[in-house]
């Protein structure tokens, strides 16, 4: 027990400190493009910045689906040149990272456009960063370690849920722990994005679910966080809401565009919340398990969350009645009211085509994960309550396949 309140003593000192530096070194907002064709008019504004060669980083599956050969020929016709690093896979490792570092340097680019998900842009991030800094992608990782601004980036996000392209942070994975580091740096930040619900249209469902309560996450987790103000409130709160109206219709109907464009609304809002308030416990446990286990993020996010909604409820109860009500829900009592938005979320998930447990997990696991999720979210995230070793582990129990 001395243990435990000595831990959250700490924790509490450098949340302080991080508070500090989050004021003093506020994140810049990318210029946005929104809407069908969007990603047309980021690549017009691309060349009237004067750029030479742009390095655009992808995957192999969207590079073979004809994603990128419409920009790479568009960017031709407006006078760019573009060369195509498609190695990016999920959960990038430094060697994706310094393999299209290597590339960009071989082709002389002088801007870098990322085309994908989340982790096609936390790569891009990193290899704008590392490229005019001469640093390796390793020396990046922590707070703040690049004197120099990154080459200009720009971001063509093609899921809804990570809201990277507005983010001061990129996860990169080490290939032979499998930890994921973090670079937390302002100027990893785009110069502008396309928000565009056509290139959103051909996500597949379990794509759609799993990167939609990605951004449901963020915005919850944001907005329970003692870091929460007026300003991130009205990202999160609007995010929430935009999730639960719009996930089912766009997991439903690919080709609904205005549930797409308003998931894609809802990613960016999550992303612009978080720089400010940070993330909490469904994603350090999250983090463990796609380390672990190979959970997609996602997913690992879904099936953590209910759960953690529930050990926050007695920390966060006011907080979540407060967002209840601003999602709509009727209820007497704040108790109720949480109750109301709690089983919300839970019905969504039930709805959704995802399966809400992790398979084969071994118990021998158990104190190693929870033990990695204290370190994550201790000191770094501005949590409403601190869980103990054992809460952690009883979550692990629960969501046991």
């Amino acid at each position: 027990m001395i243990f435990e309140k000595i831990t959250v003593a700490r924790s509490k000192a450098q949340l302080s400190a991080l508070k500090l530096v989050v004021k003093l070194i506020p994140a810049p907002v990318p210029y946005m493009f929104l809407g069908g064709q969007a990603r047309f008019q980021l690549l017009e504004h691309i060349a009237r910045h004067g750029l030479n060669k742009v390095l655009i980083v992808t995957d192999a599956a969207l590079f073979e689906l004809g994603v990128v050969n419409p920009l790479q020929q568009k960017l031709s016709e407006l006078g760019v040149e573009a060369a195509v690093y498609s190695g990016v896979l999920p959960d990038p490792d430094f060697s994706v990272v310094q393999n299209g570092l290597a590339m960009l340097r071989e082709n002389n680019c002088d801007a870098v456009l990322a085309v994908g998900g989340g982790s096609s842009i936390d790569a891009a991030k990193v290899i704008a960063l590392a490229a005019n800094n001469k640093k390796t992608p390793q020396e990046l990782v922590g707070v703040i370690k690049a004197r120099k601004p990154a080459l200009p980036l720009f971001v063509i996000p093609t899921t809804a849920g990570t809201g990277s392209e507005v983010t001061i942070g990129a996860v990169i994975s080490d290939e032979k722990t499998h930890i994921k580091n973090l670079v937390i740096d302002p100027k990893v930040v785009p110069l502008a994005a396309a928000l565009d619900s056509e290139i959103m249209a051909g996500m597949p469902k379990t794509v759609t679910a799993d990167t939609g309560i990605d951004a449901l996450t963020h915005c919850l987790e944001s907005w329970i966080s003692d870091f929460s103000n007026e300003e991130t409130e009205m990202y999160s709160g609007s995010g929430v809401k935009l999730v639960l109206q719009n996930l089912e219709r766009a997991c439903d109907n690919g080709q609904d565009l205005a549930a797409r464009e308003a998931m894609a609304l809802a990613a960016n809002y999550g992303g612009l919340a978080l720089n400010k308030t940070g993330l909490g416990y469904v994603h350090a446990i999250a983090h463990q398990l796609g380390t672990q286990y190979g959970v997609p993020h996602g997913r690992a996010n879904a099936i953590v969350l209910p759960h953690v909604l529930e050990v926050n409820r007695p920390f966060a109860a006011g907080r979540l009645a407060a967002l209840a009500r601003l999602c709509g829900f009727e209820a007497n009592t704040d108790e109720e009211a949480a109750d109301k938005l709690i089983q919300r979320v839970k019905d969504l998930l039930r709805a959704l085509p995802m399966h809400l447990e992790v398979d084969g997990m071994d118990e021998q696991h158990f104190s190693v994960i929870a033990d990695a999720a204290m370190k994550e979210a201790h000191g770094t995230y501005a949590v409403p309550g601190y869980l103990n070793k054992e809460e952690i582990i009883r979550i692990l129990h629960a969501i046991k396949g």
